[in-house]
């Protein structure tokens, strides 16, 4: 049954207050996350020193384990928190984690004074971190498509990559700020801290504004013997899972090919100076965020499946020309607006990408379906997007990788297609 009563200006502020709630502890989670990558050159030496091998053995496969293996874990314990005990207290506790996971870094003793015990403690924040920031996801574009008004959900649902976008954007800037009043000395002594100080003090400002936030699920939902229950999810909706798993491996791919990857692309396949990378980066990495509203008001407009179809076919046809034409351009400018074109491609779905995922399951596995499903393809797909594309380059066959991620977004095509015309839920309102 479609209910079409007109939202009171009362119901429209609080929902969109509740998308705002949501969507600030996605940018705090997202910032904290990316941080480390961009402070870790300064805080290497002082957890790693390169005389002890063990040491660097701890250091591989604590990023490995800490980015790979915690994702698809924080989307099942945090997918199942949010659809047994509601999605607000999933998010505060995920918030409220990677607040932890921040702390400790920020106030960690070196190698010099506890030894061994210093990267053993990094690891452990890294791996607090990465449970939180996988949880994070599921939970949020769950909570932000049961909140969005009708009519305008994928405007709504676009927040929730403007702010994982801007949330990598703040850690870039937080970095270029403190290398204009830090010397690179000073940054190794004690600078890299600050950015976790930083991230630590905007959780808890985040904890507070999602205290305040409505629950979207019921009591029954949350008491349905199915409620966050891997069983009922493999059982019922087996289906459901995997035409999200086939959309979002190519879709993290591309997005991981086109914002992590690209930096290094541009210098070592384009022969880029680092700098002007950095800057062609920022640039087409703000532009991208700044479009995702507008091709969530498209998708609102045209549908949600064509959209992913645009997507998954324009992915499909521009992929390898756009590569090849990045790798023998040497203009900044040129490479900016190609890489903002292929971006421009990538927010068909990411602009709707929480809000397509939601769609296909029922409240009572929400959650765990859309995290779960989410955190293994990212993590098989879009975290080895680097390794893939770097291993196929030592190899001298670079445009295999191309390819590769052509053949993924084909693959996100044909799974596009697979998606119902009028989802089964969330298309009424509850």
């Amino acid at each position: 049954m479609t209910t079409t009563t007109p939202y009171t200006s009362e119901e429209r502020k609080n929902r969109i207050f509740a998308i705002v709630g949501a969507s600030s502890g996605n940018l705090v989670e997202w910032f904290d996350f990316y941080v480390y990558a961009f402070c870790a050159i300064y805080f290497a030496p002082a957890f790693f020193p390169s005389d002890d091998p063990t040491v660097q053995l701890l250091n591989t496969a604590g990023v490995f384990a800490a980015g790979f293996l915690m994702r698809p874990i924080g989307g099942w314990l945090f997918g199942r928190v949010a659809d047994k005990h509601g999605r607000k207290n999933s998010m505060m506790i995920s918030v409220l984690m990677m607040c932890g996971g921040s702390l400790i870094i920020a106030c960690l003793p070196t190698y010099a004074s506890i030894g061994a015990l210093a990267p053993a403690l990094l690891l452990l924040a890294r791996l607090l971190q990465g449970l939180s920031v996988g949880g994070e996801y599921g939970t949020t574009a769950t909570y932000m498509s049961e909140v969005a008004m009708r009519g305008q959900r994928g405007f709504l649902g676009s927040f929730q990559y403007v702010t994982l976008i801007g949330g990598q954007l703040l850690a870039v800037l937080t970095v270029v700020i403190l290398q204009q009043f830090l010397s690179t000395e000073e940054l190794k002594a004690y600078g890299w801290r600050i950015p976790f100080v930083v991230g630590a003090i905007a959780a808890v400002i985040s904890l507070f504004l999602r205290r305040s936030l409505k629950e979207t699920t019921s009591k029954e939902t949350r008491q349905d013997k199915d409620a966050g229950s891997m069983a009922a999810l493999f059982r019922n909706h087996k289906a459901a899972f995997i035409t999200v798993l086939g959309y979002t491996a190519g879709g993290s791919l591309i997005f991981y090919t086109f914002t992590t990857y690209m930096q290094k692309f541009l210098v070592n396949t384009g022969g880029m100076n680092a700098k002007t990378a950095s800057y062609v980066m920022t640039g087409a990495l703000f532009v991208y965020m700044c479009m995702q509203p507008l091709f969530g008001m498209l998708a609102d407009r045209i549908g949600r499946r064509n959209s992913m179809m645009l997507f998954g076919g324009l992915g499909t046809l521009c992929t390898v020309p756009l590569l090849m034409t990045l790798k023998t351009t040497t203009d900044p400018f040129m490479a900016f607006l190609l890489i903002t074109l292929a971006l421009a491609i990538v927010s068909f779905y990411t602009s709707i990408s929480g809000l397509v995922k939601a769609e296909m399951f029922p409240p009572q596995i929400r959650a765990l379906g859309v995290g779960l499903s989410y955190a293994v393809a990212n993590a098989a797909f879009g975290g080895s997007a680097e390794y893939v594309a770097l291993s196929l380059k030592a190899q001298g066959v670079e445009n295999n990788f191309y390819w590769y991620v052509t053949v993924m977004m084909a693959v996100a095509f044909l799974f596009s297609l697979r998606l119902p015309k009028q989802p089964a839920y969330l298309h009424h309102d509850h």
